[in-house]
C-alpha cells in the first residue's frame, strides 16, 4: 500500500534526491515529539538500529538528531502521563542509546551532543528517574562523552555527583537487577517493556535471565569506564578511594570490551599510579590479598595484578605496609618470563622485592619475610652465578641425578608414602639446575599433587604457580593448572579455580593432536560446580536468600506453633534452595605427571639402589 503521509520518515529515507531527503529528515526530527506515539516508537527503533550499525555516519548528527533525542528525554522524564501513554515508555531507552552510539567513536559528534544539552537528561536517567534499564544506556553515553578532552569538562561540571552515581551503580547493579527482575520467577511480575527490550520479543525466561545478566555486567563495566575517565585525569581520586568501594572493586570480574578499563583491577591500577591511591589501597588487607590472588592466577588480567603490586613495592611509603603479604605471593612468580606482550616480569618482580635487601638500614623486621627474600637472592643471584660456570658434563650429571631422585619420589608416592615423596621431590628441586626447566616443572607439579593429598592447598598453589611460571608459554602446563584449580576449590576460591579449570581444558585440547579431543569428565564436573559460585548474581542471590531466611526465622520465633506442613510453598522452596547451595566438597581428582607404573622394573630398582648407596657414601665422607 502506498503511504499517504507526506512527512513519513520511512518514505523520506527512500527519497533519491539528496537535498529533499536531508530537508525531510531535518523536519522529521523537529516533528517527532508531536507525532503519533506508535509511529514515533517505530521511528526511534529504526534510528536506534541505524545508530548501532552506522555510528560514524555524519548525516543524522548534522541534521539535529541530538536535539530531537534531548527533547524526547526531557518529555519522558518530566511528563509521566505522556510516558505511560501507549508505547512511549520505550522512548527514553532508545533515545539515550542513540546518543551513546553516535558519540562512541567520534569526538565531533560528542561535541554536537553536548551543545544540544544531552548531559542533564542523561544525568536524570542515571539518578534513577526511571529504571536500571535506562541507567544502563545513560551511563554508557556519559562514559563516551567523558572520554574526550573536548567534552570531558562538560561532564565534570557535575563531577562529584557523577562519580558517586557511577560508584553506586558499579557496586549495586547486580543486586538491583537480580532483585527487580531475575528473582521474579513469575513472568507476569516482570516489567513488560523490560522483557521486550531485553529479548526483542524472542525467548522465554531463560533467555531473559541470560540477557539480564549480560546487561547488568555492562552497567558495571560502563560505570567503571566512566570512573576511569575521571581517575586517569587525576580527578576525584580521594572520592573513588572509599574503603568499601575499593573492596567492591577488588571483586569485580570482567571488563570493558576495548581493555581501557579491565574490571575492578584496571581501576585499582589507575589509582595506584597516584600517591593517594597507593596509600588507600595499601591500607586494605582484603584488597591487597585480592590483587595477590589475581597475580597468581591464569586470569587475563594477571599482569594487572602484578603491576599494582610492583607500584606499591616501589613506593617507600607503601612498601613496608604490603611487603609481608606481597612477598609470599610474588615469591612464586620470580621466574615468570613473559605474559602476553610483557617480558622479563620475573626480573622486575625480583628487583622490586630485593630493592633494599642488602641495605643495613632496611626496615624489614619480619624474619619470615627476610627468609623469603634471602631465598630469592640465593636462587636468582648466587645460584645463577654458579650455574653460568657449570659445564655441559656437570649439567648432564645433575640431570641424571635429578631423574633418579624423581623416580624414587614417584615410587614412594605409589606406595602411599606421601610425606616421603614430598621430601624427595624437595631434594630434587634443590639439586635441579635452573636451566633444566622441564624437569623442574615436573618436580614442582608432582610435589603439588602430594600437598593436595596431604590437604595443604596453600603449598599446592605455591608449587603449581612456580611450575606455571616456568612453563613456556606461561600458564600452559595442563596438569599444574588442574592441580591448582583443585587447590583453589578446596580454599573456596571459586573464581580462581574456574579460570584454571578453563585454562586446563584449553591446554588439554591444544595438546591433544586429535581433531575431536574429548574434554575430561572431571573438568566438566568441576566447571558445573563452580558456575553457580561465580555467577554474576551469586552475591545478590545469597543476600536475598539470607534476608528470606532471617524473615522466616523471625516469623517462626513469633509463631513457634507453626509446623513444617504449615509453611507456604514459597518458604519451602527458599529453604530447599538454601540447602542445595551449601558448599560441599567431593573427592579430589588425581592426574599423574607420568604414566602409572604398577610394577617397578628391575632396572629402576637398581638405579634407586645405586643412588641411595652413592648418597650414603657421600654423607659418610662429609661426616
Amino acid at each position: 500500500m502506498s503511504c499517504t503521509n507526506p512527512t513519513c520518515f520511512f518514505c523520506i529515507m527512500k527519497e533519491p534526491n539528496l537535498l529533499i531527503r536531508r530537508a525531510g529528515i531535518k523536519k522529521c526530527f523537529k516533528e517527532i515529539p508531536s507525532i503519533n506515539e506508535q509511529e514515533r516508537v517505530l521511528i526511534l527503533s529504526s534510528l536506534w538500529n541505524i545508530a548501532m550499525t552506522q555510528p560514524e555516519d555524519p548525516e543524522f548528527p548534522s541534521l539535529g538528531i541530538f536535539k530531537c533525542m534531548v527533547s524526547l528525554l526531557h518529555k519522558s522524564i518530566n511528563d509521566k502521563p505522556w510516558l505511560l501513554d501507549g508505547q512511549n515508555v520505550y522512548i527514553p531507552y532508545y533515545a539515550a542509546h542513540i546518543v551513546g552510539s553516535y558519540t562512541m567513536n567520534r569526538f565531533e559528534f560528542a561535541e554536537k551532543a553536548v551543545e544540544s544539552g544531552v548531559i542533564l537528561p542523561l544525568l536524570d536517567l542515571m539518578r534513577g528517574k526511571m529504571s536500571w534499564l535506562e541507567q544502563r544506556v545513560a551511563v554508557r553515553a556519559l562514559g563516551h562523552l567523558a572520554s574526550y578532552d573536548s567534552t570531558f569538562e562538560a561532564v565534570a561540571v557535575y563531577e562529584e555527583e557523577v562519580v558517586k552515581l557511577a560508584m553506586g551503580l558499579a557496586s549495586s547493579c547486580g543486586e538491583v537487577v537480580y532483585n527487580e527482575f531475575v528473582a521474579l520467577k513469575d513472568e507476569n511480575k516482570r516489567v513488560e517493556y523490560h522483557k521486550n527490550l531485553i529479548t526483542r520479543g524472542a525467548g522465554g525466561l531463560e533467555m531473559e535471565n541470560r540477557k539480564a545478566e549480560e546487561w547488568a555486567s555492562q552497567i558495571q563495566c560502563w560505570s567503571l569506564h566512566l570512573l576511569n575517565c575521571f581517575a586517569i585525569r587525576g580527578r576525584s581520586i580521594d572520592l573513588i578511594c572509599n574503603k568499601e568501594f575499593l573492596k567492591d572493586l577488588s571483586s569485580m570480574w570482567g571488563g570493558y570490551v576495548n581493555h581501557t578499563s579491565p574490571a575492578g583491577v584496571g581501576m585499582i591500577r589507575i589509582l595506584c599510579y597516584t600517591r593517594v591511591g597507593r596509600t588507600r589501597v595499601s591500607e586494605s588487607k582484603e584488597v591487597i590479598e585480592s590483587i595477590c590472588n589475581l597475580s597468581r592466577s591464569s586470569d587475563d588480567w594477571q599482569y594487572m595484578g602484578i603491576d599494582c603490586l610492583l607500584l606499591l613495592l616501589h613506593d617507600l611509603n607503601t612498601r613496608y605496609k604490603v611487603l609481608e603479604i606481597v612477598s609470599f605471593y610474588l615469591f612464586d612468580l620470580v621466574e615468570l618470563r613473559k605474559l602476553g606482550e610483557r617480558s622479563k616480569l620475573g626480573q622486575k618482580i625480583t628487583r622490586a622485592l630485593l630493592i633494599d635487601f642488602k641495605n643495613r638500614k632496611s626496615r624489614i623486621k619480619n624474619p619470615e619475610v627476610e627468609r623469603r627474600l634471602k631465598e630469592i637472592w640465593v636462587s636468582k643471584v648466587d645460584r645463577n652465578r654458579r650455574e653460568i660456570l657449570m659445564s655441559d658434563e656437570k649439567l648432564e650429571e645433575k640431570r641424571v641425578l635429578v631423574s633418579l631422585i624423581k623416580q624414587a619420589a614417584n615410587h614412594s608416592f605409589w606406595l602411599g608414602e606421601i610425606e616421603t615423596a614430598v621430601v624427595k621431590y624437595t631434594e630434587g628441586i634443590k639439586l635441579c639446575p635452573t636451566r633444566l626447566r622441564k624437569e623442574r616443572i615436573v618436580l614442582h607439579s608432582n610435589r603439588a599433587q602430594c600437598y593436595l593429598l596431604l590437604n595443604n592447598p596453600d603449598a599446592a598453589i605455591s608449587d603449581t604457580t612456580r611450575a606455571l611460571s616456568i612453563s613456556n608459554p606461561a600458564n600452559s602446563h595442563a596438569k599444574s593448572l588442574w592441580r591448582r584449580s583443585q587447590a583453589y576449590y578446596i580454599k573456596g576460591m571459586a573464581k580462581e579455580s574456574l579460570m584454571d579449570c578453563l585454562m586446563f581444558i584449553k591446554a588439554f585440547v591444544t595438546a591433544d593432536k586429535k581433531k575431536h579431543a574429548k574434554i575430561p569428565y572431571y573438568a566438566v564436573h568441576m566447571i558445573r560446580k563452580l558456575m553457580d559460585s561465580t555467577w554474576f548474581f551469586a552475591s545478590a542471590k545469597s543476600k536475598l536468600s539470607n534476608n528470606c531466611t532471617s524473615n522466616l526465622d523471625a516469623s517462626s520465633s513469633s509463631d513457634p506453633g507453626r509446623s513444617k506442613e504449615e509453611l507456604t510453598n514459597d518458604e519451602l522452596l527458599i529453604r530447599r534452595a538454601i540447602n542445595e547451595n551449601k558448599h560441599l566438597m567431593s573427592g579430589l581428582y588425581t592426574i599423574l605427571e607420568e604414566p602409572v607404573i604398577r610394577k617397578v622394573s628391575q632396572a629402576t630398582r637398581r638405579k634407586v639402589y645405586r643412588y641411595r648407596r652413592r648418597k650414603n657414601t657421600s654423607m659418610a665422607r662429609s661426616i
